[in-house]
């Protein structure tokens, strides 16, 4: 089987790999990218309009909100996932009756369809009949029922909320794949010191998983920019589209107003924010790293 280990049989069985990987992401993305210079409606030829598109949106308010919600959903999804899927892992890693049950409780929102999940949410989170409000104005707490959806001000924050929810049990699963990879030895060594619990979290647990880190903060930032069903089934965009995040606004664009050459555009921008974040993320833990090894 020597012919499997060279250069030119390793080439030709990647060929399928790809030939499938350009057919369905490459072409597709640069086809985006021809038609983001055009203005067509999907009728007829596209006409060439150069960067006017792009000019378009700085232009265009309802753009200007969808990616401020984004951003928003951006910061919060990221802390808010990275905090709690890390304690959740912390929780899964410790050996107790149940344990199996737990994972499988945390782990269950991310095999649900996410347009489930917003119907769910949506139902809870709905201003006017949705039970997290009817709670609150059971108990007397009316101040607290808020406008959690569909309004201008705390729409983001509820789906930061709830996609972390979505998401959960996933980091948290990577994350407890890179608990699980410590040595032991080295909390030995930290407990001969006298180190407790909360000092053995600090100084070794979250050290030694910062490849873990990264990962999971890569996810996050491309999950977030995939964000559609969450909005769609919670928000609507709505109420005027000041709900909408890139991604609803797109479909917006393209399928309700058929301004294909305007989605694509947006639709280049958001791949275009997403690499950019996901490599500026790991660029600077990269030198972070390589300062703290020259130290």
């Amino acid at each position: 089987m020597y012919w499997l280990s060279t250069k030119r049989a390793k080439v030709f069985m990647l060929l399928p790999t790809l030939l499938i990987y350009s057919i369905f992401i490459i072409i597709p993305v640069f086809i985006a990218v021809y038609y983001s210079f055009t203005q067509y409606s999907g009728l007829g030829k596209a006409s060439f309009t150069g960067i006017s598109n792009y000019i378009r949106m700085f232009e265009d308010k309802l753009f200007l909100i969808a990616l401020r919600n984004t951003l928003l959903v951006l910061i919060l999804g990221t802390v808010f996932l990275l905090v709690g899927s890390f304690l959740v892992a912390l929780v899964m890693n410790v050996d107790f009756k149940g344990n199996a049950f737990f994972k499988m409780i945390i782990f269950a929102p991310y095999v649900i369809a996410p347009i489930i999940i917003g119907i769910i949410w949506g139902y809870i989170l709905n201003p006017n009949y949705g039970m997290l409000n009817s709670f609150l104005r059971s108990v007397g707490l009316d101040r607290l029922a808020i406008e959690w959806i569909g309004g201008t001000k705390w729409s983001p924050l509820s789906l930061a909320l709830v996609f972390t929810w979505q998401m959960l049990g996933f980091h948290a699963t990577i994350f407890l794949s890179g608990i699980k990879a410590i040595p032991g030895e080295m909390y030995e060594a930290c407990a001969i010191d006298g180190a407790n619990g909360f000092q053995k979290v600090f100084f070794v647990t979250i050290p030694m998983l910062k490849e873990t880190i990264i990962i999971n903060t890569v996810l996050i930032i491309t999950g977030v920019f995939k964000i559609y069903e969450l909005v769609y089934q919670m928000t609507g965009g709505g109420p005027a589209h000041q709900s909408e995040l890139l991604t609803s606004y797109m479909y917006f664009t393209v399928f309700t107003s058929r301004r294909y050459g305007y989605g694509m555009s947006i639709a280049v921008v958001i791949l275009t924010l997403s690499i950019i974040g996901s490599f500026a993320y790991i660029r600077i833990a990269a030198r972070k790293r390589k300062q703290e090894g020259g130290a």
